[in-house]
């Protein structure tokens, strides 16, 4: 769907400084004004899918620069795209769309390189409410950032220049005359949306547009206005006089996000956020890019209107840079891991479901969530095993809550006892919650994220029993073993669609898992005493679960495979993979209950 087939668009043409730029408004025009500025080689329609989503709320602005869509070009063209011309492009167009409120920017790649002279220069003051950025520096912040690495050259500054440098090439070439409009208006603007759908995973749709040679072939001049000038000379005084959003891909093959290091000194109301995305979010990220934009934005509406100034909008727990905002669910979330894992996403800034059989459980989970700093959490009542009831549940989440971010396959049961006790009831009674539970909700959520098409995780609560075989637990133990292994080809097979799969081994933890363990071939009063027993045992070792909370998060930011988490289960997992025989061998030992 193209921008002017959205609902209530609308075109108009404001002139500037000699040239017309093309302007597209949605929503209401009494609403507050968002602005969004489009990057290199791109045009207004890179932003489709965020304003749609935008315009439910916002009186929505996109523009085409100077050159680009259907926005005339500057005659001539060397000396047309400087900041300080598409600086008076931007206040031309905030003038005609909202003259009498200041406008929330956002820019993305060269959209963001300029906005940041918008925020920093004195003429703007006023205009601008709010700004996020992404994908594109100050070059006046990037210059400073040179002069301080090559001022003090230690091993580890020059490692960031020599690799910023390196993901620099292009801006090199854009420097060379002639070829670069050759290329693009030739093989390159022919191939270029394929390269994009190939390595970046932007899917097809009104965008790139018919201009894009056109388009490429102006805004090379974007570089050769700009770039040496201000680098060799940045200005001392860019400041941000208004609030900023830092929204950093943390797999942007153009900018390090080493490239931001000290820019708290630049901007005194900061809020920063990190994305497991590559450069072209507002294409492959729209939902989270929507979000994260309509929460800032509101935050800071107030206080462009006089209200009391927002220093940050972002939670402040671990990981809240990553987290905040985004849809998080947990099985087994009434106690133990599960809670706690829970717990973890909401001080992060998540909104978090809370799952379990256990209905007062999770309602209680989900009511500390949001006293923990959960934007919203829900509780839902759920057997894992029951398939009906998870493909309700799926429904339901995707409907009342959306598409859920991160999933955590966390709920399951224990059974002890040897494989000629173990009947075929305990059999199907322990596979049905740890195993198939994990395959209801890879299969379900799992599908729901493939087909957003917008990337996710899935952690898998396994067991150091998954590679440490046990007389005591072979029904546990195996059941445990295929969610590793599920894990393992769900992360080959997911890859391409961006969503990272991890198998989460916690070990010995001390959990209430022990109080509701089923000790096959023991009767009432054994089961009882060993229940007793086993729970002692997992008391003295007192391995919290709010450390393994930690190393869930940590796996869905690093996009980890297996993650022991105890010293017992890295052990096992060092001894499975070079000395399984050892493993063996302790197998035969009988376990001291």
């Amino acid at each position: 769907m193209s921008l002017l087939d959205l609902p209530g668009a609308r075109e108009r043409r404001v002139a500037t400084g000699g040239i017309e730029l093309c302007v597209v408004e949605l929503g209401e025009a009494t609403r507050p004004t968002i602005v969004l500025v489009h990057g290199y080689p791109d045009s207004k329609e890179v932003w489709t899918q965020v304003a749609r989503q935008l315009a439910d709320r916002w009186h929505v602005v996109l523009y085409d620069v100077r050159g680009h869509g259907g926005s005339t070009a500057p005659v001539p063209l060397r000396g047309g795209f400087t900041l300080e011309k598409l600086t008076d492009d931007f206040l031309a167009v905030a003038e005609a769309v909202s003259p009498d409120r200041p406008v929330h920017v956002v820019g993305h790649d060269w959209g963001s390189v300029q906005a940041w002279e918008f925020a920093t220069v004195s003429r703007t003051e006023g205009r601008i409410a709010s700004f996020t950025s992404m994908s594109g520096p100050s070059l006046d912040h990037f210059g400073h950032w040179i002069k301080q690495r090559m001022a003090r050259p230690t091993p580890r500054r020059v490692g960031q220049l020599l690799g910023q440098g390196a993901k620099s090439w292009y801006v090199y070439m854009l420097h060379t005359p002639v070829l670069p409009e050759l290329a693009w208006r030739g093989p390159l603007g022919k191939r270029w949306p394929g390269i994009l759908e190939r390595l970046e995973k932007v899917p097809p749709g009104d965008y790139p547009t018919a201009s894009l040679p056109d388009d490429a072939a102006h805004g090379a001049w974007l570089y050769r206005d700009n770039v040496r000038a201000r680098l060799r000379r940045p200005r001392a005084d860019a400041y941000a006089h208004v609030p900023v959003q830092l929204i950093t891909p943390t797999g942007d093959i153009f900018l390090s996000e080493q490239l931001y290091d000290g820019l708290d000194a630049w901007v005194p109301q900061l809020t920063r956020r990190s994305l497991p995305a590559k450069h072209w979010v507002p294409r492959t990220r729209p939902d989270q890019l929507a979000s994260w934009i309509n929460e800032f934005a509101a935050a800071n509406e107030s206080a462009s209107q006089g209200g009391i100034p927002v220093q940050d909008t972002a939670p402040k727990g671990a990981h809240a840079e990553r987290f905040g905002g985004q849809l998080v669910l947990v099985t087994g979330a009434a106690g133990g891991i599960g809670r706690a894992t829970a717990f973890a996403f909401a001080e992060a800034g998540a909104r978090v479901v809370a799952v379990d059989r256990d209905t007062d459980g999770a309602a209680r989970t989900a009511e500390l969530a949001r006293l923990i700093g959960a934007p919203a959490a829900w509780a839902e009542t759920v057997d894992v095993s029951d398939e009906a009831a998870m493909e309700k549940l799926a429904e339901k989440v995707a409907t009342e809550y959306g598409i859920v971010d991160v999933l955590v396959n966390n709920a399951g049961i224990g059974l002890s006892g040897s494989f000629l006790d173990t009947t075929v009831e305990d059999w199907k009674q322990v596979l049905d919650v740890n195993l198939w539970g994990v395959i209801h909700g890879c299969r379900l959520f799992g599908k729901q994220m493939a087909e957003r098409g917008q990337g996710g995780h899935i952690v898998n609560t396994a067991s150091a029993a998954a590679y440490q075989p046990s007389r005591a637990l072979p029904a546990y133990s195996t059941s445990k073993a295929a969610v590793l292994m599920l894990s393992e080809c769900l992360r080959a097979e997911l890859a391409e669609k961006s969503i990272g799969v991890s198998a989460v081994c916690p070990g010995i933890v001390n959990t209430n898992i022990t109080a509701t363990t089923h000790f096959a071939g023991a009767d009432a009063a054994e089961e009882q005493r060993l229940r007793k027993r086993t729970s002692k045992l997992y008391g003295a070792r007192n391995y919290p679960p709010e450390k393994v909370a930690e190393a869930v998060l940590r796996a869905v930011v690093r996009n980890q495979a297996v993650v022991p988490v105890t010293p017992e289960s890295h052990a096992a997992r060092f001894l499975s993979r070079l000395s399984p025989g050892t493993l063996r061998g302790i197998a035969r030992l009988k376990p001291p209950l």
